[in-house]
């Protein structure tokens, strides 16, 4: 959103998916046009974008992760990267489709490479929390690591984290927890409370939606004890 604005919208949604997070059916069936960015297919064609636009993709994204987090230690888990790459069949097949449908414009395997390392990202709850804060500040303007963003673009990012941020679960999240926010299929969850806080979770066990258990659980007693969410 940054670099493109509203263009990003020509290459993908900003619907619930209503299907696995790594689905080819839904992806074949509109014409790989991924339904939001936080789905694999989305978050592939965002790779794409980011390779065809930034002047050293991979140091250029871990730069601003190191930035909006405040820590210069963070950095990409060669494991997880070799991993990926080892088993990334089905995220294979995504991209080849993608490209089929001509939704990515640079070579599948320098796209694959940098979702994969973009998967891979190491950090702490705390680290992960503070990288959040900036979205939880919605009422300002957005400027990391050249990265700079309007508070309209911020709240809107937030409404896409509230309706899509936990693939076919988002209303089963909104509804126990009440905030935005996003998991990862590592088992950490990040979420906001807008103008108020940032907070992440952590735990590996998932259900069969992809969201951590017990995350899920300790965000649900967070806004049920503090009788706060944005509902």
């Amino acid at each position: 959103m940054s670099i493109l604005g509203d263009n990003v919208w020509l290459r993908m949604g900003k619907e619930p998916s209503g299907t696995a997070f790594n689905s080819l059916i839904q992806l074949e069936l509109e014409k790989g046009y991924p339904r939001n960015p936080f789905i694999n297919a989305g978050a592939i064609v965002m790779s794409d974008i980011l390779l065809s636009h930034l002047s050293h993709p991979h140091e250029d994204y871990i730069a601003f992760i190191r930035e909006i987090s405040h820590n210069d230690t963070i950095n990409y888990n060669d494991e997880v990267v070799r991993s990926e790459e080892s088993q990334g069949y089905l995220n294979a097949a995504i991209a080849n489709l993608l490209k089929y449908h001509h939704n990515i414009d640079n070579d599948i395997a320098d796209v694959l490479h940098f979702y994969f390392l973009t998967c891979s990202v190491e950090m702490s709850c705390k680290e992960l929390s503070q990288a959040f804060l900036a979205f939880a500040n919605h009422r300002q303007s957005f400027d990391f690591h050249g990265v700079s963003l309007t508070s309209s673009q911020v709240k809107r990012i937030n409404a896409i984290m509230q309706t899509c941020g936990f693939y076919d679960e988002a209303g089963e999240f909104s509804y126990l927890v009440g905030l935005p926010g996003k998991s990862g299929v590592g088992g950490g969850i990040a979420a906001i409370y807008p103008s108020r806080y940032s907070v992440a979770v952590w735990s590996p066990r998932l259900n069969e939606k992809g969201n951590s258990v017990m995350g899920m659980k300790a965000l649900e007693l967070l806004t049920t004890e503090t009788e706060e969410s944005i509902f």
